[in-house]
């Protein structure tokens, strides 16, 4: 997740990143209004990241004693197991959809990256393929760990 934040950070500073004149995220548009988008979606991909980690640590299962009011209360599984479930099955299908709708469509656009700049993008947003499927085992793995221990 952090490689394709990088690469989104680096257009909103306005990095030139091999986008072409005829596309949005060409670099004549950054930093601007438009920077505050990228700057959001990484902010959101980044706490989803984050919340993952929820899964494999103890404050997946009960609430850290410093929250006032909540701490050291037990989390209730389906609190985590339905956004997990839900989230690995969103995250698949969106980074799949998105990988066939680049290689189909967009990789054709001469706006899109090419070369070097094209290279990069995709190594940068290949490993969100990973994430789906590897939030799906950690969901897997946290129902079946809370339905044994409780």
């Amino acid at each position: 997740m952090l490689p394709s934040c990088l690469w989104r950070l680096l257009i909103a500073l306005g990095v030139p990143m091999g986008w072409g004149p005829g596309s949005d995220l060409h670099h004549s548009y950054f930093p601007g209004w438009a920077s505050l988008v990228l700057l959001s979606v990484c902010a959101l991909q980044e706490a989803a990241g984050l919340l993952s980690l929820g899964l494999v640590q103890r404050w997946g299962e009960q609430v850290p004693r410093w929250v006032p009011g909540w701490g050291g209360r037990r989390i209730h599984p389906a609190v985590a197991l339905v956004p997990a479930a839900l989230g690995a099955l969103a995250v698949t299908g969106i980074t799949f959809l998105g990988a066939w709708v680049w290689n189909d469509t967009n990789a054709a656009n001469p706006n899109s990256p090419t070369g070097f700049f094209g290279s990069v993008f995709t190594l940068t947003y290949a490993p969100l393929l990973l994430w789906g499927p590897l939030l799906g085992i950690l969901t897997v793995a946290y129902w079946r760990r809370r339905r044994i221990h409780g």
